[in-house]
């Protein structure tokens, strides 16, 4: 199975345009056009009843110390772990191409608090619901797709990978408000074929260009 992009290619930069944030001369980060991607794919196995989609950024800080303050950097030595920026599924075999803006096109404040999605899927929490969490202005369930917006002091140029999933089943063994970890979990033995494209993104001056 082939996946591809007509927003970015593998191994490239993600565009601004599917970015959750910008950088900011003043503020360091300011609201970005929070699209989600085109993707299109191709050579899905025999007996592939449905799809699922997770994006994930593999590179997010395991410790806030010096996360977006003054004066510091992220070191590049610090653990990583994954942040789920898209969790999507059920999409139905039939499919093969996901339009750019389909599923985001914008910033949504407290996020887009609707689990039905395009197509039919049923969209997952992603990991914006826990960053913002107790903040006044942008607390709130954050389903689909919301883009990269690494911190603006990390060191490392962080890594989105988009995997899309062939499933030998209709329907994903989740329910509520799952999120992309359950996912995983519950396609595991039900994976007939999957592929991956990874684009990268900085928020960090000193890495740009």
């Amino acid at each position: 199975m082939e996946l591809r992009s007509e927003s970015f290619s593998d191994g490239d930069p993600i565009p601004a345009d599917y970015a959750f944030g910008v950088p900011d001369p003043d503020t360091h980060v300011s609201f970005a056009a929070n699209r989600n991607p085109h993707l299109r794919w191709s050579e899905a196995p025999a007996g592939t009843q449905s799809f699922a989609l997770i994006c994930h950024d593999r590179d997010v800080p395991t410790r806030p110390d010096d996360v977006n303050q003054e004066g510091r950097e992220v070191p590049s030595d610090l653990p990583r772990t994954d942040f789920f920026h898209w969790v999507a599924v059920d999409l139905p075999a039939s499919l093969n191409e996901i339009a750019a803006g389909s599923f985001s096109d914008g910033v949504v404040p407290r996020g887009q608090q609707v689990a039905a999605g395009p197509h039919g899927s049923r969209q997952g929490l992603n990991d914006y619901t826990g960053w913002f969490a107790g903040d006044p202005d942008m607390e709130g369930s954050y389903f689909g797709y919301d883009g990269p917006c690494p911190p603006w002091n990390d060191s490392l140029v962080h890594h989105y990978v988009f995997t899309l999933y062939a499933l030998d089943t209709t329907e994903v063994d989740v329910s509520g408000d799952f999120s992309g970890a359950a996912v995983r979990e519950a396609i595991a033995g039900h994976v007939l074929a999957e592929a991956a494209i990874t684009g990268t993104y900085t928020l960090n001056p000193r890495l740009i260009g």
